[in-house]
């Protein structure tokens, strides 16, 4: 009998190099003649679906809301210093608005990024290029072990030990840049937007330092033996080839670690004395996000302060979508990032 009258599979579908990239998704499409390549194909673009339509849902449920809150209100959704949906202040007439939380959660999360970021790179940097192997493993399981206790936990911690012993921190602060304004201390309760922001940076720490530690592994190991032939010592190494390649990365790091602070609940509500005030010092207690005020006023709410309440939430998915969305700009911008030309 012929062989080669034998019935035999079609061959793959081979793709040009400059084909196109839609193109070549339809015809690796195409291609996929096999059951289980049909079943991981539609189950894939099933999801990626699935996600956009929640995204779409969430988007949707949260503007209506919305909308039925504002229709109502008697102050300015964006600028009102004041919070009081059952209008106990206006004679029954609903006066709210979000200038303080915008103010708090946008403050409290940048104090976290200024605190947590040289750390975090620091201590990825000391892991990917100074410890010895025999430590940097146990280092970075501890980094790894953070990242992993729940936000009550960081909360009680910080209200019961973190913040009664930042009162000595905060005279020192006063005495030195009290003349700023910005940290002056009047006394009181050390529960201000500061010490959100401390216990933020530690809470984003571990995010910052896990992807910091991984880009920083992925630079190309002849860029950093070139520099060292050249006579560069360690740090020149990492000054021109570590942190350069890692540039992009560690902003896309630090974006995400920002979605986290500004979103976190339970911890804030935990150390933070919430007040509808603006104060001019970071260290005077008082101050509030939107997550706090979400967590600490939706149960008591009616069904009208839910509506406000989720209001201001749909401001706060805003804010994350806009931070994911210059993260994700940042990486486009240097695709090395992705380690690809290793």
């Amino acid at each position: 009998m012929d062989i080669s009258s034998k019935t035999t599979a079609p061959p793959p579908v081979e793709v040009k190099p400059g084909l196109p990239r839609d193109k070549a998704e339809k015809a690796a499409a195409r291609g996929a003649t096999r059951p289980g390549d049909r079943i991981f194909l539609g189950f894939s673009r099933g999801s990626g679906i699935a996600l956009l339509a929640i995204m779409a849902a969430i988007a949707v449920f949260l503007t209506y809301r919305t909308a039925l809150a504002l229709a109502d209100n008697t102050g300015n959704f964006l600028t009102t210093f004041e919070w009081d949906p059952a209008g106990a202040s206006t004679g029954g007439k609903p006066y709210f608005g979000i200038a303080v939380l915008v103010f708090g959660t946008v403050v409290s999360s940048i104090i976290a990024l200024l605190i947590a970021v040289p750390v975090a790179i620091g201590i990825a940097l000391f892991i990917s290029h100074y410890a010895p192997r025999k430590l940097a493993g146990p280092i970075a399981y501890v980094i790894d072990l953070l990242a992993a206790v729940p936000s009550i936990v960081y909360g009680l911690w910080g209200a019961l030990v973190v913040a009664p012993n930042l009162t000595g921190l905060y005279s020192w602060l006063d005495d030195y840049f009290g003349w700023t304004g910005v940290l002056a201390y009047h006394g009181g309760a050390p529960r201000s937007l500061m010490t959100v922001g401390i216990l933020l940076a530690i809470m984003i720490l571990p995010i910052i330092t896990n992807v910091s530690r991984e880009v920083f592994l992925q630079v190309p190991k002849m860029h950093e033996e070139a520099a060292l032939a050249l006579g560069a010592t360690r740090w020149e190494v990492i000054r021109m080839s570590v942190l350069p390649f890692g540039r992009s990365g560690i902003i896309s790091a630090s974006m995400l670690g920002l979605g986290r602070a500004l979103g976190e609940t339970i911890a804030v509500a935990t150390v933070l004395s919430p007040s509808f005030l603006i104060n001019a010092s970071v260290l005077d207690y008082g101050g509030g996000t939107f997550a706090q005020n979400i967590a600490s006023k939706f149960n008591e709410a009616s069904e009208y302060g839910q509506d406000a309440l989720i209001a201001s939430g749909l401001v706060l998915f805003v804010i994350t979508l806009l931070v994911n969305g210059a993260a994700r700009l940042i990486i486009a911008r240097r695709k090395e990032y992705s380690g690809a030309n290793a």
